[in-house]
């Protein structure tokens, strides 16, 4: 038998996992709730704006599917220059690199800033691949605590105890999957303050979510920041509501013009990779430069399809859960104690016995996402609803067998 690598054959993506046996029982014919993926479209009445569509469409149909250059289209990076500039901090288009969504943008500035021994520091709970990608190149990833019991809020005394010289990126997933927590300008200013005290340190600021913000207080790193570099991550999977077309970008905001070396491997891994789709980047451009106002309607839904879940929740003997400040996922704490050490078999059971599907919190990180499951609340309100009430009779019915 031929030898698999280590670094891929280590590799856990728990939110696709979770899908393998799902996609059994539906073989066998059975209708599963999924609840399980951040894919907004995969859910009733939200829909990818009907003139991004056709800009896509525009292009395949003129022949405008070519390979485009490494960097980005000039228009699209003008165009991402100008949002990003609209947020608070000098954006170029020269600082603007589209990439195949920001899980290509990650693994571009890790390849660009790691080497054997170095650490990037990441939340726990966090989304998978800030665990996955970075042993790639040697790195490790150590994680900073969030507060469970404070909103989720980041625990800054924890990452200062771990910044040490071989932290080479610290990230911040802003508003945060899978938690749903939004840091504000008071908490990020405190973050800078602790990464400008090392020199070789970067910021990496995923900020993928937003504009599905409902606490106010999100609020751009790179416009706080006067000294540390910082990785802007963003794109269209989200708020654009096209997770399919797979792109984003990652914008170098450099005020200390510590980067040039970083920039320069950055631009060589990029054009090693030829370009992100063509269509796909002019049907970006046409949200970007097009009206905003479909966004209010869809931000309704969401908030709307929110508030249900919380209040299903909250009537739910077995469940609890901080309610999100932003994103589109919840985070629920089992408070069983048939579950709460068991996360992972109550998704598998739930799956099985009820055919709904959500993730494990500890897929999410095994100590600091332990515990809890993360459901997506994109679902219209009678699917939740039904969610919910099969959720409810798992629950009753095991807690009533363990007696």
């Amino acid at each position: 038998m031929i030898p698999v690598s280590s670094r891929a054959s280590t590799i856990e993506y728990a939110i696709r996992d979770v899908v393998v046996p799902a996609t059994k029982l539906e073989s066998e014919g059975h209708s599963i709730i999924k609840l399980n993926i951040g894919d907004p479209i995969a859910y009733p009445g939200l829909p990818t704006p009907r003139h991004m569509v056709e800009a896509y469409s525009a292009a395949l149909l003129d022949g405008n599917n070519g390979y485009s250059p490494s960097y980005g289209m000039p228009d699209l990076r003008e165009a991402i220059a100008a949002d990003e500039s609209s947020k608070g901090w000098p954006c170029s288009s020269d600082d603007v690199y589209v990439c195949h969504g920001v899980t290509e943008a990650l693994q571009i500035i890790f390849a660009a800033t790691l080497e054997e021994g170095n650490k990037v520091l990441a939340p726990g709970p966090h989304y998978p691949p800030y665990m996955a990608y970075p042993q790639m190149y040697g790195a490790t990833t150590i994680e900073y605590a969030l507060k469970s019991d404070d909103g989720w809020a980041i625990d800054l005394d924890d990452i200062e105890s771990k910044m040490d010289d071989d932290v080479r990126l610290l990230v911040l997933i802003n508003p945060n999957n899978p938690t749903g927590n939004v840091a504000g300008a008071d908490e990020i200013q405190k973050l800078l303050n602790i990464t400008k005290k090392w020199p070789n340190c970067m910021i990496v600021a995923d900020e993928i979510y937003d504009a599905l913000d409902f606490s106010g207080k999100q609020v751009s790193v790179a416009s706080l920041s006067e000294d540390v570099p910082v990785f802007s991550l963003n794109g269209v999977s989200k708020v654009y509501y096209a997770p399919g077309w797979r792109i984003g970008y990652l914008a170098i905001h450099d005020p200390s013009g510590v980067l040039l070396n970083v920039r320069d491997g950055i631009e060589r891994l990029l054009r090693s990779r030829l370009c992100a789709s063509t269509p796909a980047q002019l049907g970006y451009l046409a949200g970007l430069n097009g009206n905003r106002d479909w966004m209010n309607e869809h931000m309704s839904k969401v908030q709307s399809r929110r508030q249900l879940c919380l209040d299903r929740i909250s009537k739910i003997d077995g469940l609890e859960v901080e309610a999100p400040g932003g994103a589109f996922y919840m985070f629920v704490r089992l408070t069983d104690e048939m579950w709460s050490k068991n996360d992972k078999e109550f998704v598998l059971q739930l799956l099985h016995q009820e055919h709904v599907l959500v993730v494990h919190g500890s897929g999410f990180s095994p100590e600091k996402g332990a515990g809890h499951i993360r459901i997506v609340y994109l679902a219209d309100e009678k699917t939740l609803n039904t969610a919910f009430d099969r959720i409810d009779s798992f629950l009753q019915r095991n807690r009533t067998a363990k007696k």
